[in-house]
Order: structure tokens, then sequence, then C-alpha cells
């Protein structure tokens, strides 16, 4: 099949939520139920996430690992026409496609993504994991919206619910709805290439949005990069 999950750029949760098309439910208790962001003792710490890495795991174990999950349908591989790039999305037994892996040489993982149950709270990850560095909200419609905090330290992205841009704030009990696993270049070019917000923990989503006027920064783009550059 041709390769089709993956899009390019940060968040694919950002695409959708910025195009001009129906927002499907981000709260979907159908999606991944994952606690390793919150354990006390995960299997491994991001960006390493049930034993895969990105940039170092093999795309052929990541795949073993896929496929031996006992809470796990197999693995639909989507490959492209005109490059190395090979990609995979599965979901959960009895629940809905929610995540992916992508490699970008077809032989080492790159990046995974989780769009994950609302069942974890923005208060328990940062309990667990610290707080993020930057931060920056992208708004939907009038009941959902996004904020993406960044951990670049651990190549992680964490992705929090907001009830929609106008209202909706951000507090210890938004729930957490995804998470990017990166390699650690990815991140570099992500800070790079984005405009973000030092993290001013619980806020409005006006504290963080991408289209605020007059904005206060913390980091803003200092490279532009060509399409061929472009992470994938």
């Amino acid at each position: 099949m041709k390769l089709r999950l993956i899009v390019p750029g940060l968040l694919a949760l950002v695409v959708l939520l910025s195009a001009c098309v129906p927002i499907p439910n981000l709260r979907n208790p159908k999606f991944l139920k994952d606690d390793s962001l919150i354990a006390s003792e995960p299997p491994c710490a991001a960006p390493c996430w049930r034993g895969i890495t990105p940039g170092e795991t093999a795309w052929s174990d990541a795949l073993i690992i896929l496929e031996d999950a006992t809470d796990f349908e197999n693995p639909e591989v989507q490959t492209t026409d005109n490059g190395p790039q090979v990609g995979a999305q599965w979901k959960p037994i009895d629940g809905e496609s929610c995540c992916q892996i992508y490699s970008e040489d077809g032989k080492t993982v790159s990046l995974i993504l989780l769009q994950l149950a609302p069942d974890m709270t923005l208060r328990q990850v940062i309990d667990a994991r610290g707080e993020p560095q930057y931060a920056i909200g992208t708004p939907g419609n009038d009941d959902q919206a996004i904020v993406s905090l960044f951990y670049p330290d651990s190549s992680l992205i964490v992705v929090a619910f907001v009830a929609g841009a106008a209202k909706g704030e951000l507090s210890e009990s938004s729930e957490v709805i995804g998470a990017y696993y990166l390699t650690a270049d990815r991140m570099d070019v992500i800070l790079k290439t984005s405009s973000l917000y030092s993290w001013k923990w619980y806020q409005p989503f006006s504290a963080y949005a991408s289209d605020a006027e007059n904005a206060d920064f913390a980091i803003t783009p200092s490279v532009t990069l060509t399409p061929t550059e472009a992470p994938q």
C-alpha cells in the first residue's frame, strides 16, 4: 500500500485541526490505553516506547514488537513509490486506529505517534515527567483544541485536550490525548522552525494560542527548510 498515514511536519493533529474539514472526536476512549508516561517504572524512558526508540530501533525489530503485542491488532504497513520511507499504523484490539510508526530510510524508526484514550491528566504527566519547556496551542472548533507540550531533552511531545479555543483552559485536569516520540535531530529541527511559548503553567487557551496577536513567543524560526530538507 502507498504511504499516506504520516503527515509531514510537526503533528498530524495540528494539521487536522488547521484544515477545513470536520474534526473527529479527539477524546476517544477507543484509542490506545497507555499509562507509560506516568508509570512509576515504565518499560523504558522517552523517547523509548515499549522498547522502540526513534533513531535506534531497526524497523524490522519494531514491527516484531508490535506484531507480538497481545493488545494490538497486527500493524498495517504502507510504503512509498519514490523513496525508502515506510510507515505502519495499528489499533488496539476492539479499538480504533490510533497509532503510527515511521521510518525515513526504511531501516530505522524515525517517529512514533500515539493517539491516546483520555485516561491521563496533565497533572499526572507533569508530576511524573516534570514540567515541559515549551508549549503551543492549536485552535480547532468551539469544542475542541489542543496544546502541545515540548520536552526537548526527552525528544517527546505531549498533547493535551482543551475544550475549544474561545473559552477552553489548560488545567491540571486537562486530558492527555497524544504523545510523539522523536529522534533528537527531528526535535532540533522542530525547535528551529517553530514559534513556541515558554511553559507558563495552567492558563486559558488564549495564552498559548498559535494565532494570538502580539504573541510573546520564547522561540521563533531561526532557519527555513526547503521541501527536500523538511523532516517527512
